[in-house]
């Protein structure tokens, strides 16, 4: 991420901290740089409603961030200096392995590949959370954490008022609730700086697509599975008694059937 700090280190101006967050956040928190040429292209027709190019990258655009803010949690705990940091750091490893659940169980459905590792840039945030120590950690996680959590938030709800997919719509309900939880225990931190936070929002740096796309899975590569902490309070989806026409539980199974228009991922 060395290009990228110094990319936006010419346009700001002010301390360490500032210059790190704005050279390391970008609005989009869960995995792709832009939205699709044609977002709402059908790419294919599913028992549970149209699968659209935006539906589909959401799924792994929540798969993602799993994967960089899951170990990002895991790591907060264990070198988070508040308490509240490390509550943080709890409902990271709780809310993104529910999530995950959810999306591992719905990508077959769908026919969406899901990836295993995080964008280059979403393992930069890794990779600088890794070697921050003590007070800086803690700020620099809350700050990084509540801005990009802030930026995904409005894609989350049009993802949640636009699809016509009962899968996906089940998926954003469950992202919302937990995208918002993460938002409000980073600021209980007391440590996020607003101003910077809404600024980086509403003005970020433009990123090469190869630095915010997470890449493809390996030919016959493992799946990563994020394991639920002990306690969890967490809960995925029941994707097993979604109604196919209306997303509510129902009892009858039926068998997943997808007519894709569009094989690749």
């Amino acid at each position: 991420m060395q290009v990228t700090r110094k990319a936006v280190a010419t346009s700001f101006i002010g301390g360490a901290m500032v210059l790190t967050l704005v050279a390391l956040v970008h609005p989009s928190m869960l995995g792709l740089s832009t939205a699709p040429a044609s977002p709402d292209h059908i790419i294919a027709q599913t028992q549970w409603g149209p699968l659209t190019e935006s539906d589909r990258d959401f799924v792994v655009k929540v798969r993602a961030a799993g994967l960089w803010e899951y170990p990002v949690g895991q790591i907060g705990v264990q070198k988070g200096t508040t308490p509240a940091v490390i509550t943080a750091s709890k409902h990271l490893v709780d809310g993104h392995a529910a999530l995950d659940t959810t999306c591992r169980k719905i990508a077959p459905m769908l026919n969406i590949v899901l990836p295993n590792v995080a964008s280059p840039q979403q393992e930069g945030f890794v990779a600088t959370l890794q070697q921050d120590t003590g007070e800086r950690f803690d700020t620099d996680f809350a700050n990084i954490l509540r801005m990009t959590h802030g930026s995904i938030f409005n894609t989350v709800a049009k993802i949640r008022s636009t699809t016509k997919n009962t899968l996906v719509r089940a998926l954003a309900d469950q992202a919302n609730d937990t995208v918002l939880d993460h938002i409000t225990v980073m600021e209980k931190t007391g440590l996020v700086d607003f101003d910077q936070t809404f600024f980086t929002q509403t003005t970020p740096p433009k990123l090469p697509s190869t630095d915010v796309t997470p890449p493809p899975p390996q030919p016959g590569e493992p799946m990563v599975i994020l394991t639920p902490p002990a306690g969890a309070t967490s809960t995925p989806v029941d994707i097993d008694r979604i109604d196919a026409n209306s997303g509510s539980p129902s009892n009858s199974g039926t068998a997943p059937s997808v007519t894709s228009t569009q094989a690749e991922n």
